[in-house]
């Protein structure tokens, strides 16, 4: 059955390489030559390849005759890998050179002598020639794998994908027919599954003669490192397992009574060596540094990297509940371990007098908090002028008299001293240095090479940028603070203003009318007034009341009217009228606090002899309360552009915060001010309210109106 699905595919091998075959052929030249260098060989070697094929089918899988023609396809093979990854530029070396040549002589001598012995012995020639051509295509498999790696190592990185792909359909093909051969010398059998399944194999290289015709490769294509590395471990894997099963196929052969007893050592040692890997963080560290040196052109791969090390400082790690990712400091920290696989550093940022505490850690093993961990003001001075990052192995060198010491940093001797302490990198900010961070040894530990210096140094560039932001909000926020205090002292000292004058007309009436009891049932009337608005003020100074609202509730108008009648009774007579029953939502003392701001402008803006008129009705489902004065007047100019702005106003040695504060409480409430004024007739203030429901009794829709008596 498996030498009948051999044999199938083997003809889909051969169909397919021969249509690649023509279809490379008629691609024109200049074009091929675009993605590879030997566009032509690769013709040749897919032609081979169908060759091959062909006589798998004919002969079967393992036949001398199919070693005989296969001595053809690696002659091609070797013959585009020469071609392809050496060039008159870049020549190959000279024992790689009679490598190749040795090899392709072990080919044409097993071509020459296959086909001789098959011409004049015809089949009994397979019994005696089998094993030569079999030790001859293995050997070639093993030579062919080192030209593929050498040539892939040599010239990766300037050659396109369909070039690497072939190799690696090259290196795949030898390699399975190699381990196929070798398990038949090691067991003293022949692998026959493996052989027949050879068609199979022959078919997974397809693909890559595809790849090759075909255009995409214009663009050059790569397999990201993560794809990479994880293609490797799965190689890895696969090599774990059969170095298991060669073991103990060795074991079986050697035979004996400690046959069973070199089984089971064998696989005890293989399992210990996986779980090693497994368990050991330092392990697993060592291989990852040992992959980035050897397969790849640069240690790090600079887009996930910058990728990774961004969203740290942007957002810190999705689904990490640690305090650390909810603070930039701890960020900083973690992003700049990050790239170099420490697993711990300090954050240390500018203190009194110069010198730069740890102010964060991420990770760092104990608690640095109590201890004086500090860089002295000598030290950051150096680090900000010299902008090194300093190698603190190197510095302990140079301290011991193996290296000198060019530069006097002044390293505190904590830092020198902790073996823990590996990389000092300044994070600077337009010349100057805003945070140092300390880097923790990586579990295994290396030398700074140039990649280091440079995407650390880039990386504290990019870090000294979120971190100089961030101080910069910090002090914009201080900023604010002392704004809004400062403005809500500039309204304070407004009423306190206002309340001044009251009390001091309060005082100059007195020394008319003292002996009226009247007035000073009055007076007394006021000055407990006067006390309750200083309290208020005390209680809207207090640190607690910034950024607290009181809790909206229905607020009566009549009352509120009343209250503000009775203040400014002293300074002049006011014509009140308010809709019965009207209430507003709000809060009473802020609405209070208009109303009264409202009247005393009015007041001040008009003559002696004048009325002011407030009025409160219910419109279009708001509490409309009008202000009205035959004073001096606005025009509609310093209305639009002035008149609800801090600091300014038409009244000598006013703030200019009234009408400011004024608007912005009834907004609050949900309300709005609107004036209307004519220059020389007087204005209109109309301040608007949520309204509330109508109180339980109903009222009635007639204006109340009453002349507060002076």
């Amino acid at each position: 059955m498996l030498a009948g699905l051999s044999e199938i595919l083997s003809v889909l091998a051969l169909v397919g390489f021969s249509v690649v075959a023509l279809w490379l052929l008629a691609r024109p030249t200049a074009r091929m030559a675009v993605l590879m260098p030997a566009p032509r060989r690769l013709t040749l070697a897919a032609a081979a390849t169908a060759l091959w094929c062909a006589a798998l089918a004919m002969f079967g899988a393992g036949s001398s005759q199919a070693f005989v023609v296969q001595t053809l396809r690696d002659l091609a093979m070797l013959g585009w890998l020469s071609a392809t990854f050496w060039t008159a530029v870049a020549p190959m070396s000279r024992p790689l050179r009679l490598i190749l040549r040795m090899l392709m002589t072990i080919a044409v001598l097993a071509l020459v002598l296959g086909a001789a012995a098959h011409w004049r012995a015809g089949a009994e020639a397979e019994a005696w020639m089998a094993p030569t051509l079999i030790f001859a295509a293995m050997v070639v498999a093993t030579g062919g794998l080192v030209i593929v790696d050498s040539g892939v190592r040599h010239a990766s990185a300037g050659l396109r994908m369909p070039v690497m792909a072939v190799a690696g359909g090259f290196a795949m093909l030898w390699a399975y027919e190699l381990n196929a051969q070798l398990i038949g010398a090691l067991t003293g059998k022949r692998a026959q599954a493996l052989i027949e399944l050879l068609p199979a194999v022959v078919l997974l290289t397809l693909p890559t003669y595809v790849v090759a015709a075909m255009d995409i490769g214009r663009e050059r294509m790569r397999l990201s490192r993560t794809a990479a590395v994880r293609t490797l471990i799965l190689v890895g894997g696969a090599a774990y397992l059969i170095v298991i099963g060669l073991t103990g196929a060795i074991a079986r052969w050697v035979g004996g009574d400690y046959a069973v007893l070199a089984q089971a050592a064998s696989l005890v040692v293989a399992l210990g060596a996986g779980g090693l890997l497994i368990v050991s963080a330092r392990l697993r560290a060592w291989l990852s540094v040992m992959i980035s040196k050897h397969f790849f052109e640069h240690r790090y791969d600079y887009r996930t990297e910058w990728m990774r090390f961004t969203a740290t400082l942007g957002q810190g790690a999705k689904g990490d509940g640690d305090a650390d990712d909810r603070n930039l400091h701890g960020r900083v920290a973690k992003a700049m371990a990050e790239l170099t696989g420490s697993p711990a550093a300090l954050l240390m940022l500018p203190g009194a007098g110069g010198s730069f505490r740890v102010a964060e850690q991420w990770q760092w093993p104990v608690d640095v908090e109590g201890e004086d961990m500090a860089l002295s003001v000598r030290s950051a001075f150096m680090l900000q002028e010299t902008r090194h990052i300093v190698d603190l192995d190197a510095r302990r060198r140079g301290l011991s008299g193996d290296v000198p010491d060019g530069d006097d940093m002044a390293l505190p001797a904590w830092l020198l001293s902790d073996p823990r302490a590996w990389v000092v990198v300044p994070i600077l900010h337009f010349q100057r240095m805003i945070a140092v961070v300390v880097l923790h040894r990586p579990p295994v530990s290396r030398a700074l090479d140039w990649e280091d210096l440079d995407v650390l140094r880039i990386a504290g560039q990019q870090a000294a940028s979120y971190l100089a932001e961030s101080q910069s909000q910090e002090a914009l926020s201080e900023a604010r603070r002392f704004d809004e205090f400062n403005r809500r002292f500039a309204f304070i000292m407004h009423d306190i203003k206002n309340l001044a004058s009251q009390i001091g007309l309060l005082a100059r009436n007195a020394e008319r009318h003292a002996d009226n009891p009247a007035f000073r049932a009055d007076m007394v009337e006021t000055l407990k007034i006067s006390a309750g608005r200083l309290s208020d003020l005390l209680v809207r100074l207090a640190p607690r009341a910034r950024g607290t609202a009181a809790e909206a509730a229905r607020v009566l108008i009549e009352p509120i009217l009343n209250d503000v009648a009775a203040e400014a009774r002293a300074r002049r007579a006011l014509f009140v009228g308010c809709q019965a029953g009207l209430a507003a939502w709000g809060d009473a003392a802020s609405v209070r606090q208009i109303v009264q701001h409202l009247v005393a402008n009015a007041i001040d803006a008009s003559a002696s002899d004048t009325p002011v008129q407030v009025v409160a009705v219910s419109e279009h489902g708001r509490v409309r309360i009008d202000v009205i004065d035959q004073g001096s007047g606005m025009t509609r100019a310093f209305i639009r552009d002035e008149l609800f702005k801090p600091f300014v106003s038409t009244k000598d040695g006013g703030f200019g915060l009234g009408a400011f504060e004024a608007l912005n409480i009834a907004q609050a409430m949900g309300g709005a001010i609107d004036v209307e004024s004519e220059p020389g007739k007087g204005s209109s203030f109309t301040l608007w309210l949520p309204l509330a429901d109508a109180r339980d009794d109903g009222g009635n829709a007639n204006l109340m109106m009453k002349v507060a008596s002076q």
